[in-house]
């Protein structure tokens, strides 16, 4: 296994370890996380841990797919994995910020939604040996989703002290980019999805 793969991997098991921190009922254990106060209101801190993780997270996300290039190390496994790492980060960071009311609902459901289509765009390329390219809207809605989820786990600080709402503006924006992006995989491929394939 090579380094990037490995990279991938510790992606995965970051985002396990996000996931326990912020829906397991640690009081069963008599444990609980300290809150501390920040300009007014009360912070939590497995939110600010959370928020750190999905960081480093998303940094091994840059990092793996640097490395698989510069050293030439592009594998199928590294790039199946590297998609699925991608996904479970980001897809159960929404939900649990949709289900613990940071952010509305709407957002994880389009984002998923997008990610479905698009995934099943490529997957049908990929059966007539064709390869979809990324383009730059997507690109675009990944450069404001990352930073918008880690602002919002470390609750839009330090901006909130005044009143300015950076992270849900990056996932706003980022939602309507990811509707666009689907929009546009579909407007670019659609001749390639509605053709027979070849025999």
């Amino acid at each position: 296994m090579n380094t990037p793969t490995k990279l991938t991997f510790l992606r995965i098991i970051l985002t396990i370890v996000m996931i326990i921190i912020l829906i397991f009922p640690f009081y069963l254990v008599g444990f609980s996380f300290p809150q501390f106060l920040v300009g007014g209101f009360y912070i939590k801190s497995e939110y600010i841990i959370a928020g750190i993780i999905f960081l480093i997270a998303s940094l091994t996300d840059f990092l793996d797919g640097y490395l698989a290039r510069k050293n030439n190390q592009v594998t199928d496994l590294g790039k199946m994995l590297d998609a699925i790492a991608d996904k479970v980060l980001v897809n159960s960071a929404l939900i649990i910020l949709a289900y613990k009311g940071f952010i509305p609902v709407w957002i994880p459901v389009i984002i998923i939604f997008r990610d479905t289509v698009v995934d099943a765009i490529k997957m049908q390329a990929g059966n007539k040996g064709k390869v979809v390219a990324a383009i730059k809207s997507g690109k675009i809605k990944t450069a404001c989703m990352m930073p918008g989820v880690v602002l919002t786990f470390f609750y839009n600080l330090p901006f909130e002290l005044w009143n300015i709402r950076v992270a849900d503006f990056l996932l706003y924006f980022a939602t309507i980019m990811a509707i666009i992006s689907m929009i546009e995989y579909f407007n670019l491929n659609k001749k390639l999805i509605l053709e027979p394939k070849e025999s």
